[in-house]
């Protein structure tokens, strides 16, 4: 990559909140020697990357100016201003940002391990173990907790989002869709544009006008539960369409397994109610039962760090659990096309889906949701809470109106 052209740059230093030093990182490109390719989504690549003054290892998350947004750069200042201001040990943080060329550069801790979602697709396809669950959820909770009572709203919690170091750290990223409620200095209790991702997405998210709040994320952390649990979310072989409807008009999913604790089952169902107001916050949520079990990472992780260690020193093994891992499972071997596409790209690791609102208005003319179930449990109750029952076109097209 040309790194001849600098631009305008952003420093962090100092000691945080957490008592952590900030080292001062350089605006100069040519004090970053880009190395491997370690993550990459629709606007961003993210790179492994050695801060050649320190010798020091990092990583480099390099925006793609003219594809952010279809050239807006409100979603660029968004993340790149939340990493800045964030000062919690279980988020990622920018050391600096500048510009090269037409990319944003952001520079950030490396987290060797990557995200769970990877973790999983390379050890563990089926989900991960109860107490590995418990401490990478507490930790994340308590990210959500930080954003929420500074007027966060993150938007886009899942597997995929959720860092991991070689040491047990566990970091919330990507806050690229993130929102504030005190914008303009006055609190904006309810959010209305449409963003995140399908199968992670909070009922509220996708009506057109009941607006949402921090409780969104709730939910959405409440799915990636079931996520970790079983090593996909909920109707993860569906096409985009299809999840919005069958989330609205269906039961929230449950934890069902008889090989998980009922304190998780619990915990879970009070993140996936329908009614933001009766789910729980995040601190709140915190002092539950489940939580309490959660154990340091020296002892709830060690097995799965290890495992992923051994993976690195057997290339044969990993590439054999990564292919696995690409099978659709059997019962989806009937799935159309589109559904079939549909679970590729979840289990590539693709960050969002790009919706065209026209494509989807033209879909609800004929597609009605069926009563089909996935893995998890689904209560058959034909309407649940207000406006979950779509039976006609009508009523399926009240959800398209979307602010994009």
């Amino acid at each position: 990559m040309n790194t001849q052209n600098k631009g305008s740059s952003k420093q962090l230093s100092g000691m945080n909140n957490t008592g952590e030093i900030q080292r001062i990182y350089s605006a100069n490109p040519a004090d970053y020697k880009l190395l491997e390719e370690v993550g990459n989504g629709a606007s961003a690549t993210v790179y492994r990357a050695i801060y050649l003054p320190i010798n020091a290892v990092l990583a480099v998350k390099c925006l793609d100016l003219d594809r952010c947004n279809n050239g807006n750069l409100d979603s660029v200042r968004r993340e790149t201003q939340t990493m800045a201001l964030v000062d919690h040990p279980n988020l990622v943080r920018a050391y600096c940002s500048f510009v090269v060329d037409r990319n944003l550069w952001v520079v950030m801790p490396f987290m060797a391990v990557g995200s769970c979602f990877e973790a999983m697709k390379r050890a563990h396809p089926n989900g991960l173990e109860e107490m590995e669950i418990c401490f990478i959820l507490k930790e994340t909770l308590k990210a959500l907790d930080y954003l929420h009572r500074q007027g966060h709203i993150h938007r886009d919690v899942k597997a995929g989002n959720i860092l991991l170091d070689n040491n047990g750290d566990v970091k919330l990223s990507d806050f690229g869709v993130s929102a504030c409620m005190f914008d303009s200095g006055d609190r904006q209790r309810c959010r209305n544009t449409f963003t995140g991702t399908p199968f992670w997405m909070a009922p509220e998210v996708m009506q057109a006008e009941t607006g949402y709040d921090s409780k969104a994320d709730i939910w959405s952390f409440g799915i990636t539960a079931l996520e970790l649990a079983h090593g996909h979310p909920p109707l993860s072989q569906y096409p985009p369409m299809k999840v919005l409807l069958v989330t609205l008009q269906n039961a929230p999913p449950r934890l069902g397994d008889k090989k998980f604790s009922k304190s998780f089952k619990d915990m879970v169902a009070m993140c996936l109610v329908k009614d933001p107001k009766k789910r729980p916050t995040a601190g709140k949520l915190l002092k539950h039962s489940f939580f309490k079990h959660a154990k340091p990472p020296e002892l709830s992780l060690k097995n799965l760090l290890a495992e992923l260690r051994s993976l690195l020193l057997n290339p044969v093994k990993a590439l054999q659990n990564d292919e696995s891992a690409q099978q659709l499972p059997s019962k989806m071997a009937s799935l159309s096309p589109e559904e079939a596409r549909s679970m590729s790209v979840y289990q590539k690791g693709i960050s969002t889906w790009n919706f065209d609102i026209e494509d989807l208005k033209a879909k609800a003319e004929t597609l009605i949701p069926d009563d089909d179930n996935n893995d998890e449990t689904m209560e058959s109750s034909p309407v649940d809470n207000c406006r979950d029952g779509y039976t006609t076109t009508e009523q399926c097209k009240q959800v398209l109106p979307l602010k994009c």
